[in-house]
């Protein structure tokens, strides 16, 4: 998952803003990923933020000296007007401002991600948020004085002052949503509301990551495991059936005791979400979220409908994992079970390295020596411990430094597949931020998961290459699946929730956690085919919801889905051996946001305004399950 600190509080013009596998005992690394004390993993395992600030006393003085700062913006309020080296002096203002509140910020965010427990890291993300609105509250003359000036003397303005140039994307795209910016006095307000924004997200990840009653169960063996944000997704791929059945109904069934809770937290952002759009005069939340990347909304709209016409696609697959497992009904419960229960592809974190750098040698030596120096110089923090938040991220954010992953490392395939996937977005903030100025290099969120789903693509087709073994073969192509299966069809399972949801709210329709439950439980009963015993959903998932950070993210699953299809048709011409295709794409790596995303896409070979790209990977996804076919008749003979 792409994640940065940049948003509109940030920059008002932001536009969003070794062996292939080893047997099944317990090395070093696998005892270190069960070790939840963190003061006992090594240092080399944790990342080093002392490269953005020596110490949190550091932190403190960089603050005072942006808060003092800050009013200095007040002094070009009247005056963009007069001249182009106004203009110009206002802009790069703003910006210098914005890269120091970010920077900021992503010390008080990964700090406190470390262990969410810790208080005075909360207390520091609480002040910049609070610096960040009045930033914001500051700077929100700017847009409307711009579009108060004839916009023929801003092309002049950048014609005679060259340094303006720069900023020429930003400045048309202030034009471009002119019917979507108030008055000075009314982006005022828009902005302080900044202060409350970010109160749902906030509330609902203390609430799941540190004070949250995760449930024990005992499995089969006798052992008394503990379902917390890493313990569940390891402990529902057990082998055991009976196992993962019981993992299942004590998780989902404890979300669900606290579905009011949790649906107060949801319908508190969607409301959020319905302000802004309202206060933006937008005919819709989706509208108003897209806008920002200028996304037309039917590229969401084409989404939902592609995958709803490719369900029995979809469900050939779900078949296929029945047909592997042997089970006479396939229940959500075994959607994460190994497929083949004697290959358990485990990896210490040292051997996923390797495969990984083998994997990326198509992108070049450059790109691979900087992940290299990623893996060398403790840009990771690879262990789950207590307190830790959950998931995997990349934080680019830092721009004078470089870009931080997050992991919560279990030693799986998923594991290894995950750091490829971040490693795509952290080279993507590296090449933006190395060859872009600072105010042009903040990819748009709409391109954020194609580099790192490509790299998801290579790791699987390197890893391919390298056995023999049809069992081992076959676990690999049904990943792959899992990967369409989890960023196609799974993330757009939840983007037509968001929808929704959202559109239930417009409406005036209350959005309580029983509410959700039911729109939740419907939608995923048509996305597996409960009803036509394809996958029995059973009831504990209609709770499923509420272990979705990205609900509070305003509608960016969506573009799991788009970016995916996007980078798969790019990745097929970049494994081909296409020496041009590898050069766009790096280019395009490389452009930060100095273009739209789709006309981004489109230099760097791939037109998602068509439905080319998702029948490519529906194409691919029918070949590989025509492969994985003739493997198991083979084996059946």
């Amino acid at each position: 998952m792409y994640h940065s600190n940049q948003g509109d509080l940030m920059n008002p013009f932001a536009k969003f803003a070794l062996p292939l596998f080893s047997l099944a005992f317990l090395s070093p690394n696998t005892l270190l990923a069960q070790e939840h004390d963190r003061s006992k993993i090594p240092d080399q395992y944790k990342w080093d933020l002392t490269h953005i600030y020596a110490n949190n006393e550091a932190w403190q003085k960089a603050k005072e000296k942006l808060v003092a700062e800050i009013p200095e913006i007040e002094k070009y309020k009247n005056t963009l007007g007069t001249s182009a080296q106004q203009l110009l002096g206002c802009l790069d203002l703003v910006t210098d401002l914005g890269k120091e509140l970010s920077r900021l910020q992503s010390y008080a965010s990964l700090s406190s991600d470390q262990d969410t427990r810790v208080s005075q890291y909360l207390g520091m993300q609480q002040e910049i948020s609070q610096i960040g609105s009045g930033f914001a509250a500051k700077a929100a003359y700017i847009e409307p004085e711009i579009l108060g000036i004839d916009q023929a003397k801003v092309q002049a303005f950048i014609k005679s002052e060259k340094k303006l140039e720069l900023y020429r994307h930003s400045l048309d795209d202030i034009l471009r949503r002119k019917a979507h910016t108030g008055t000075a006095g009314e982006e005022k307000i828009i902005a302080d509301a900044g202060l409350m924004a970010d109160g749902p997200d906030n509330i609902h990840g203390i609430f799941a990551n540190a004070d949250f009653p995760y449930p024990e169960v005992t499995l089969s063996d006798g052992k008394t495991v503990k379902l917390n944000q890493s313990g569940y997704p390891l402990y529902r791929a057990l082998p055991n059936r009976d196992d993962r059945k019981k993992v299942f109904a004590a998780f989902f069934g404890k979300l669900n005791d606290f579905r009011r809770t949790y649906g107060t937290q949801l319908n508190a952002e969607v409301k959020k979400d319905l302000f802004f759009k309202n206060a933006r005069s937008y005919a819709s939340c989706l509208g108003s979220a897209l806008d920002a990347n200028n996304i037309p909304t039917d590229v969401y709209y084409s989404l939902v409908d592609n995958v709803n016409k490719n369900l029995n696609t979809f469900h050939r697959y779900l078949k296929l994992r029945q047909r592997i497992l042997g089970v006479d009904q396939l229940h959500y419960y075994d959607l994460y079970a190994p497929l083949l229960a004697n290959v358990d592809l485990k990896y210490t974190i040292e051997e996923s390295q390797k495969h990984i750098l083998s994997a990326l040698k198509p992108l070049g030596d450059e790109y691979v020596s900087v992940v290299q120096k990623g893996f060398r110089e403790r840009w990771i923090d690879v262990y789950p411990t207590e307190g830790k938040r959950s998931g995997a991220y990349s934080n680019g954010s830092v721009y004078d430094v470089h870009p931080y992953i997050l992991l919560n490392y279990n030693g799986k395939y998923d594991d290894m597949s995950t750091i490829a996937h971040e490693l795509g977005h952290t080279m993507h903030s590296y090449l933006s931020n190395t060859n872009q100025p600072y105010a042009t290099s903040q990819y748009p969120i709409f391109v954020a998961e194609v580099a790192s789903t490509f790299n998801e693509a290579l790791l699987i087709d390197y890893m391919l290459k390298q056995i023999k073994d049809d069992n081992v073969k076959l676990s690999l192509l049904g990943n792959y699946l899992e990967g369409i299966k989890g960023t196609v069809f799974r993330q757009t399972q939840f983007a037509e929730f968001e929808l929704r949801i959202h559109e239930m709210a417009e409406k005036g329709e209350p959005l309580t956690g029983d509410v959700m439950n039911n729109v939740y439980d419907e939608i995923v009963k048509k996305y597996y085919g409960h009803d036509k015993n394809v996958c029995i959903v059973d009831d504990e998932i209609k709770a499923e919801w509420m272990f979705i950070p990205h609900f509070y993210y305003n509608f960016y699953v969506y573009q799991y889905a788009t970016a995916f299809t996007a980078s798969a048709a790019i990745s097929e011409q970049v494994l081909s051996g296409d020496k041009a295709a590898t050069k766009h794409f790096i280019q395009f790596l490389s452009s930060g946001s100095t273009d739209y995303p789709v006309n981004l896409l489109k230099k760097a070979g791939v037109d998602m305004t068509t439905s080319g790209p998702f029948e490519l990977t529906m194409k691919k996804m029918n070949h590989v399950m025509d492969e994985m076919e003739k493997i198991l008749n083979t084996m059946k003979k």
